[in-house]
């Protein structure tokens, strides 16, 4: 098999995991667009569970991650360096609505929690994927 975004298809542990990783965050931005739309067509029963009950600022962060987190999961699937990057700006706009105005958005501790594990692995596979690359080099 081909590589893909210079990962080959069975490559070292540290190249396995990272594609692992890649694939467990595409899940879960799936998963999160997902729960994106269902609150935008209304279909749970809740309070401000329609776009048209929403306030303007949910309305704004519902639809951009509704549509940037499926792309995001696309991009990471398929191993694509710009899903990462999709993916860290949906984390950061996330950080940014459930950290930073938990007063506005609510408080979210568990889904911020998951956004740092996978840019901690992330981080920690990069560093040992470039130690392989310079191990392989020298």
């Amino acid at each position: 098999m081909e590589p893909v975004d210079g990962v080959p298809a069975h490559g070292s542990p540290a190249e396995n995991l990272f594609a692992l990783l890649h694939r467990l965050a595409a899940a879960y931005c799936l998963v999160l667009g997902v729960l994106y739309w269902v609150r935008l067509v209304g279909l749970y029963d809740g309070a401000l569970w329609r776009f048209d009950l929403m306030p303007l600022h949910w309305q704004v962060a519902a639809v951009s991650l509704a549509v940037m987190l499926p792309f995001a999961a696309v991009g990471l699937w398929s191993l694509s360096s710009w899903g990462v990057v999709i993916w860290a700006v949906c984390a950061a706009a996330e950080t940014t609505m459930y950290a930073g105005f938990a007063d506005l958005y609510g408080a979210e501790p568990l889904r911020l929690a998951l956004h740092g594990a996978i840019a901690l692995a992330y981080a920690v596979l990069q560093v040992l994927l470039y130690r392989e690359r310079r191990a392989r080099e020298a």
